[in-house]
Protein backbone atom coordinates (compact mmCIF):
# COMPACT_ATOMS: atom_id res chain seq x y z
CA UNK A 1 0.00 0.00 0.00
CA UNK A 2 1.27 3.35 -0.78
CA UNK A 3 -0.26 6.92 0.71
CA UNK A 4 0.50 10.08 -1.15
CA UNK A 5 -0.94 13.23 -1.18
CA UNK A 6 -3.13 13.82 -4.46
CA UNK A 7 -2.47 15.82 -6.79
CA UNK A 8 -4.34 16.68 -10.56
CA UNK A 9 -3.53 13.72 -12.38
CA UNK A 10 -5.70 12.12 -9.75
CA UNK A 11 -8.73 13.77 -9.95
CA UNK A 12 -10.80 11.26 -11.93
CA UNK A 13 -9.72 8.51 -9.47
CA UNK A 14 -10.78 10.77 -6.55
CA UNK A 15 -14.00 11.14 -8.03
CA UNK A 16 -14.69 7.62 -9.14
CA UNK A 17 -13.91 6.88 -5.37
CA UNK A 18 -16.03 9.75 -3.92
CA UNK A 19 -19.10 8.65 -6.22
CA UNK A 20 -18.81 5.27 -4.77
CA UNK A 21 -18.67 6.73 -1.30
CA UNK A 22 -21.45 8.71 -1.90
CA UNK A 23 -23.37 5.78 -2.96
CA UNK A 24 -22.99 3.45 -0.91
CA UNK A 25 -22.31 5.27 2.45
CA UNK A 26 -24.25 8.41 1.54
CA UNK A 27 -24.88 8.78 5.44
CA UNK A 28 -20.98 9.90 5.78
CA UNK A 29 -21.16 13.23 3.16
CA UNK A 30 -22.90 15.99 3.56
CA UNK A 31 -22.61 16.31 -0.62
CA UNK A 32 -25.15 13.89 -2.05
CA UNK A 33 -23.92 11.50 -5.09
CA UNK A 34 -26.51 12.90 -7.63
CA UNK A 35 -25.34 16.33 -6.22
CA UNK A 36 -22.00 15.33 -7.07
CA UNK A 37 -22.79 13.43 -10.77
CA UNK A 38 -24.53 16.68 -11.71
CA UNK A 39 -21.70 19.39 -11.16
CA UNK A 40 -20.38 20.45 -14.66
CA UNK A 41 -16.71 20.77 -15.13
CA UNK A 42 -16.54 17.86 -11.96
CA UNK A 43 -12.97 16.53 -13.54
CA UNK A 44 -10.94 20.63 -14.14
CA UNK A 45 -12.74 21.39 -10.53
CA UNK A 46 -11.70 18.48 -9.09
CA UNK A 47 -8.09 18.99 -10.36
CA UNK A 48 -7.96 22.62 -8.80
CA UNK A 49 -9.04 21.55 -5.48
CA UNK A 50 -6.36 18.86 -5.54
CA UNK A 51 -3.49 21.95 -5.92
CA UNK A 52 -4.84 24.06 -3.37
CA UNK A 53 -2.57 25.55 -0.91
CA UNK A 54 -5.63 25.06 1.94
CA UNK A 55 -7.12 21.69 1.40
CA UNK A 56 -5.08 18.39 1.05
CA UNK A 57 -6.18 15.31 0.31
CA UNK A 58 -4.12 12.16 0.84
CA UNK A 59 -5.23 8.86 -1.17
CA UNK A 60 -4.11 5.07 0.04
CA UNK A 61 -3.61 3.24 -3.18
CA UNK A 62 -2.72 -0.75 -3.81
CA UNK A 63 -1.64 -2.29 -7.13
CA UNK A 64 -2.13 1.52 -8.32
CA UNK A 65 -5.98 1.77 -6.98
CA UNK A 66 -7.08 4.03 -5.59
CA UNK A 67 -8.68 2.47 -2.23
CA UNK A 68 -8.72 5.12 0.39
CA UNK A 69 -9.09 9.20 0.78
CA UNK A 70 -8.80 11.89 3.02
CA UNK A 71 -8.96 15.50 3.18
CA UNK A 72 -7.43 18.17 5.81
CA UNK A 73 -9.06 21.64 4.86
CA UNK A 74 -6.53 24.19 6.78
CA UNK A 75 -8.37 27.05 7.89
CA UNK A 76 -7.66 30.73 6.15
CA UNK A 77 -8.96 32.87 8.51
CA UNK A 78 -5.66 34.32 10.61
CA UNK A 79 -7.72 33.77 13.59
CA UNK A 80 -7.99 30.27 12.84
CA UNK A 81 -5.04 29.10 11.32
CA UNK A 82 -3.98 26.73 14.14
CA UNK A 83 -6.96 24.48 13.10
CA UNK A 84 -7.98 22.12 10.39
CA UNK A 85 -10.82 20.27 9.33
CA UNK A 86 -10.90 16.32 8.38
CA UNK A 87 -13.67 16.00 5.51
CA UNK A 88 -14.24 13.37 2.91
CA UNK A 89 -12.69 10.19 4.95
CA UNK A 90 -13.57 7.33 3.02
CA UNK A 91 -11.67 3.99 2.43
CA UNK A 92 -13.20 0.99 0.11
CA UNK A 93 -15.81 -1.38 1.86
CA UNK A 94 -13.66 -4.48 0.69
CA UNK A 95 -10.35 -2.45 2.48
CA UNK A 96 -11.35 -1.77 5.35
CA UNK A 97 -10.12 -3.32 8.97
CA UNK A 98 -7.01 -3.33 7.36
CA UNK A 99 -5.18 -0.67 9.09
CA UNK A 100 -5.34 1.94 6.01
CA UNK A 101 -7.43 4.77 8.25
CA UNK A 102 -5.11 4.81 10.82
CA UNK A 103 -2.36 5.11 7.81
CA UNK A 104 -3.88 8.06 6.23
CA UNK A 105 -4.39 9.74 9.30
CA UNK A 106 -0.69 9.64 9.88
CA UNK A 107 -0.14 11.57 6.63
CA UNK A 108 -2.59 13.98 7.93
CA UNK A 109 -0.85 14.65 11.19
CA UNK A 110 2.41 14.87 10.06
CA UNK A 111 0.92 17.30 7.07
CA UNK A 112 -0.91 19.56 9.69
CA UNK A 113 2.19 19.59 12.03
CA UNK A 114 4.27 21.15 8.72
CA UNK A 115 1.46 23.55 8.75
CA UNK A 116 1.36 24.43 12.36
CA UNK A 117 -1.98 23.13 12.63
CA UNK A 118 -2.74 22.29 16.47
CA UNK A 119 -6.40 21.18 16.52
CA UNK A 120 -8.18 19.13 14.22
CA UNK A 121 -11.97 18.53 14.63
CA UNK A 122 -14.34 16.53 12.80
CA UNK A 123 -17.83 15.34 12.39
CA UNK A 124 -19.15 11.88 12.56
CA UNK A 125 -22.93 10.48 12.28
CA UNK A 126 -23.51 9.08 16.04
CA UNK A 127 -24.66 5.74 14.44
CA UNK A 128 -21.22 4.91 12.15
CA UNK A 129 -19.59 2.91 14.97
CA UNK A 130 -16.90 1.67 12.70
CA UNK A 131 -15.36 5.14 12.13
CA UNK A 132 -15.98 6.59 15.57
CA UNK A 133 -13.70 3.51 16.45
CA UNK A 134 -11.29 4.95 14.10
CA UNK A 135 -11.51 8.47 15.10
CA UNK A 136 -10.77 7.90 18.97
CA UNK A 137 -7.86 4.98 17.73
CA UNK A 138 -6.23 8.17 16.51
CA UNK A 139 -6.62 10.05 19.07
CA UNK A 140 -9.61 12.27 18.60
CA UNK A 141 -12.47 12.82 21.55
CA UNK A 142 -15.61 13.77 21.66
CA UNK A 143 -16.89 17.47 22.61
CA UNK A 144 -20.43 17.64 21.63
CA UNK A 145 -23.47 16.05 19.78
CA UNK A 146 -25.66 17.95 17.71
CA UNK A 147 -28.95 16.38 17.28
CA UNK A 148 -30.93 16.23 14.04
CA UNK A 149 -27.73 17.22 12.58
CA UNK A 150 -28.20 16.14 8.89
CA UNK A 151 -31.68 15.10 7.36
CA UNK A 152 -31.15 11.92 4.70
CA UNK A 153 -35.01 12.23 2.65
CA UNK A 154 -36.92 11.67 5.80
CA UNK A 155 -34.55 10.64 8.17
CA UNK A 156 -32.47 13.25 10.64
CA UNK A 157 -29.23 11.77 11.39
CA UNK A 158 -27.21 13.00 14.95
CA UNK A 159 -23.50 13.77 14.65
CA UNK A 160 -21.27 13.57 17.21
CA UNK A 161 -18.04 16.83 16.79
CA UNK A 162 -15.08 15.38 17.55
CA UNK A 163 -11.49 17.18 18.36
CA UNK A 164 -7.67 16.11 18.49
CA UNK A 165 -5.18 18.37 19.77
CA UNK A 166 -1.56 18.68 19.33
CA UNK A 167 0.34 20.10 21.67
Amino acid sequence: MDIRLLNEQDAEAYIELRLEGLLYNPDAFITTYEETKQKPNLIDETAKRLQSDQSFTFGAFEDGQLIGMITLVKQAHPKFQHKGSIVGMYVNAEHRRKGIGQAMFQNVMEQANELEIIKLQLSVVTENAPALRLYQSVGFQIYGTEHQAIKLGKQFLDEHHMVLFFL
